[in-house]
């Protein structure tokens, strides 16, 4: 059976292209295809079959503003000749599902999630856009772009035989807008380098891990830990950075450019991890149990496939200061047993991605 992987684009590192690598041991024989490739951002693609379609022959200056045209991907992924391939895994939280296939081949999609700015987060997305100056002109433009958008992404969802999803909201997006079954896979989590870090000789301070923009709801915990004169260190950058700055008192910390190891070493040595927003999974949740410090995150999304209540999460069930600042108060007075909190974590290994995939996979595509 011949195999392509289908990635929406390589330009920089994340959840998603972690999954990815972990696909491509899963099989290793089958080529990547995508977009657009940055090779100078993706270190870890170094040598691998990558093949990209004919945007990446644009001057990189426009390359690089590949994500506001997605029409211009959808007809590059459905310019792709994938006519020798049995089987397309694609890897999509946006237009790689709209790849063509020979008749009598199988599609299966690993989904991050229906595309977010079109269906589930639309609303979030139009009162915030996150294109700073430019989200006056953003506004005005989604309502004609999104029905255009909606009606493509349908049409290419109903040309997916299988589709995995990462989560349980996601299995129900899809299920919702793509009117399609799918199964559930979790994506893998590199959570060995965790277990390896000394334990710190006391822990002390709340820490965020990820992109400074809108539906994360920062602000929340940095409004929250001002209030309560409580040290938080935010390690990331995004549209909300200056924002998040201008609100923050003299207990916040932020950390633009940090290592993995020196963001893995401060949850190793953090009280908790603050979790505000409604992720697809979330991917850092299971991160911070590796590291032995307990979570406290929003009771919806992602967060509910990963946590069980009270043993290695605080839930909070509105977005509101109030609700974050008692969540705080609740995992102050509460005590977590690290080896719960570690054995939660284990449950999210690529080990136990690849298997689970080729499982499914061989479940619905028997090798003859």
């Amino acid at each position: 059976m011949k195999i392509a992987i289908v990635h929406d684009w390589l330009t920089n590192m994340g959840g998603a292209e972690n999954s990815l690598l972990a696909m491509h041991e899963a099989y290793p024989e089958a080529p990547i295809y995508t977009s657009v490739y940055d090779p100078d951002n993706m270190p870890l693609f170094k040598g691998l079959d990558i093949r990209t379609t004919w945007l990446q022959k644009l001057p990189k200056s426009l390359r690089s503003l590949h994500k506001f045209f997605p029409i211009l991907r959808i007809w590059a992924f459905k310019s792709l000749d994938l006519r020798e391939y049995d089987l397309i895994l694609s890897s999509s939280s946006a237009e790689s599902k709209n790849v063509r296939k020979k008749s009598g081949a199988q599609h299966i999609c690993y989904c991050y999630t229906p595309i977010r700015y079109y269906w589930s987060h639309y609303a979030e997305y139009r009162k915030n856009p996150g294109f700073g100056w430019l989200n006056g002109v953003v506004r005005l433009a989604l309502p004609f772009l999104v029905p255009v958008g909606r009606k493509h992404d349908f049409r290419a969802a109903q040309n997916v035989d299988h589709f995995i999803g990462i989560s349980y909201a996601v299995q129900s997006r899809i299920q919702h807008y793509y009117q399609k079954e799918a199964l559930v896979i979790h994506p893998p989590v590199d959570v060995e380098r965790f277990f390896l870090l000394a334990e710190p000789v006391k822990r002390s301070g709340f820490i965020m891990v990820g992109r400074q923009v809108p539906y994360k709801r920062m602000d929340l915990a940095v409004a929250a830990c001002t209030r309560l004169n409580l040290p938080l260190t935010l390690f990331g950058d995004g549209s909300e950075h200056a924002r998040l700055v201008k609100i923050a008192g003299p207990t916040i910390k932020f950390v633009k450019h940090a290592s993995n190891e020196t963001i893995a070493l401060a949850l190793k040595a953090s009280e908790g991890f603050i979790f505000p927003g409604e992720e697809d999974f979330g991917i850092v949740q299971v991160e911070s149990l590796a590291a032995g410090t307990p979570v406290i995150a929003y009771a919806k999304g992602g967060a509910l496939d990963i946590h069980e209540k009270d043993v290695t999460a605080i839930f909070f069930y509105e977005q509101t200061e109030e609700a974050l600042i008692a969540a705080i108060g609740q995992l102050q007075g509460h005590t977590f047993d690290k080896s719960l909190l570690e054995k939660q974590a284990s449950l999210f290994t690529k080990e136990h991605f690849i298997c689970s995939l080729q499982s499914a996979i061989l479940t619905k595509i028997p090798l003859v």
